[in-house]
């Protein structure tokens, strides 16, 4: 478990180091339990949970799961259903939630993996990706299009390619929306690769800055928001771009050395990161909020 930790004084955020590694971390004074995992009694009031990357039966070595303390479960203010997003409006369902699922294609990219995907056996180029309008408001979720794909999400077995373009934030106070908009993937790992603008990325598990260069991994199941990073000046571009990739089977792994020696490729040092973060403002943390669900390629 590594204490040690890299501040990031551009955009105050601090990140630990390693790949894989075991980290904790929290965002209140003595908000986690000393040695144990889910106590009778939490610290500071908060609510027990665990994400589970992998089968709570897999060995140690291969393990993945986090534990998280909330101020309130996760399940406070859903509903036990889910709504298809691209269909007309649910009278049961709030207005941000009916204009989010019409603004929404059904599938996720704008494909139909079993009709839209096609095997061609001719050489491709891409340009770059098409840019929003100025006169238009595209957030990062509605800019995403697939490029290609392999396999299938429902049997975790492939991946997918897409490409982002967006002009327009998915929460905060220069959205363009009515409520604030997060989505989590049930079907596999995103990496993520800006190529125009940053990003500034908002998980359940802490804050990232991702700038062109670098890229950021978002596991299967953690809920997270994207906007445009903003410059020193406090202010955002007009758009950002670039590319990701998804795997439906198992997590991302750093690539075994072998007979190239003990040193070269990546270096598990090298990785970032969050730490815990929670919203103090009353006026955010209250802000109306629809959470958007990545499941067999829909939405």
């Amino acid at each position: 478990m590594s204490e040690d930790a890299t501040n990031d004084e551009e955009y105050g955020l601090r990140y630990h180091h390693g790949f894989g590694n075991h980290f904790e971390s929290e965002a209140y004074p003595s908000a986690l339990p000393k040695g144990r995992n889910n106590p009778r009694i939490v610290p500071q009031g908060l609510y027990t949970e665990q994400l589970s990357g992998t089968a709570f039966t897999a060995p140690r070595n291969e393990n993945r799961r986090v534990w998280f303390y909330r101020m309130q479960p996760s399940v406070v203010g859903t509903k036990s259903g889910f709504v298809a997003c691209g269909v007309d409006g649910n009278e049961e369902c709030t207005t941000a939630v009916n204009e989010a699922t019409m603004r929404l294609s059904g599938t996720f990219g704008g494909a139909d993996w079993y009709s839209d995907m096609k095997l061609d056996p001719n050489p491709m180029r891409w340009g770059p990706t098409p840019l929003p309008s100025s006169n238009s408001s595209v957030n990062f979720l509605e800019g995403i299009q697939t490029l290609l794909g392999s396999g299938d999400p429902t049997s975790k077995a492939g991946i997918g390619v897409y490409v982002y373009a967006f002009n327009a934030d998915m929460s905060g106070e220069n959205r363009s929306t009515t409520a604030d908009w997060h989505t989590y993937n049930s079907d596999g790992d995103f990496l993520i690769v800006p190529q125009q603008s940053g990003l500034w990325i908002q998980t359940e598990i802490g804050r990232m800055a991702v700038s062109p260069r670098e890229f950021c991994v978002i596991p299967r199941g953690v809920v997270f928001t994207v906007n445009i990073l903003k410059t020193n000046e406090g202010e955002s571009e007009k758009f950002a771009r670039g590319y990701m990739l998804e795997i439906f089977r198992g997590h991302f792994q750093l690539p075994e050395l072998g007979p190239i020696g003990s040193n070269g490729l990546a270096n598990a040092r090298d990785f970032l990161h969050p730490t815990a973060h929670f919203e103090a403002d009353d006026a955010i943390k209250n802000t109306a909020c629809v959470i958007i669900n990545k499941f067999g390629q829909h939405l």
